[in-house]
């Protein structure tokens, strides 16, 4: 957790504070279940079940935030839209001690996921340098590459039909290359 920037903590005690919230629905579902009042005894188990998993999962994205893990971006930023679209439906249904709560959660999460900081945190951008334990090694000379073999130009299907004027398997010129290195 020390190597997040701040937003990012931010947003992992926002994530966590969620992921509270979705556990006290999930006991007061339970609460409810056991004491009868569930439209049915399997629905209400049910719900249950599914916000004591829900509840779980978004500890472990809070915790995955915390550790600025990148696989955590895409799920605590669909937490923060459903959650806010949930906090609305709920002030349209007079909830208003959970729905503002909910609301102020997911806005509050947005703003601390979507800083800069947090954004080059959770792109890999604040990588921390390697640690000097052995001695810098010389780079490799890459491998030449082998000569091309002559290129085919592709065969026209019917008598009439104009024949590519691009050699197959040549890229196109201006196809986007992944920045990643050895994605290609």
């Amino acid at each position: 957790m020390g190597h997040s920037p701040p937003t990012l903590r931010a947003a992992a005690v926002v994530q966590a504070a969620e992921a509270a919230l979705v556990l006290a629905a999930t006991v007061l579902a339970g609460i409810d279940t056991v004491a009868g009042r569930s439209y049915q005894t399997g629905s209400g188990i049910a719900l249950t079940v599914i916000g004591a998993a829900s509840a779980a999962g978004l500890a472990m994205v809070a915790a995955g935030l915390a550790r600025a893990s990148r696989w955590s971006r895409t799920p605590a930023l669909l937490t923060q839209l459903f959650v806010g679209i949930v906090g609305i439906y709920l002030l349209q249904g007079s909830r208003l001690d959970w729905g503002v709560l909910s609301v102020v959660l997911a806005v509050a999460g947005f703003a601390a996921l979507l800083a800069p900081p947090s954004l080059r945190a959770l792109a890999g951008g604040e990588q921390t340098p390697p640690e000097p334990s052995a001695p810098a090694q010389p780079k490799q000379t890459a491998q030449p590459k082998q000569t091309a073999q002559p290129k085919q130009t592709a065969q026209p299907k019917r008598p009439g039909q104009a024949t590519r004027s691009k050699p197959v398997g040549q890229a196109r010129p201006n196809r986007r290359r992944s920045a990643r290195p050895g994605a290609e």
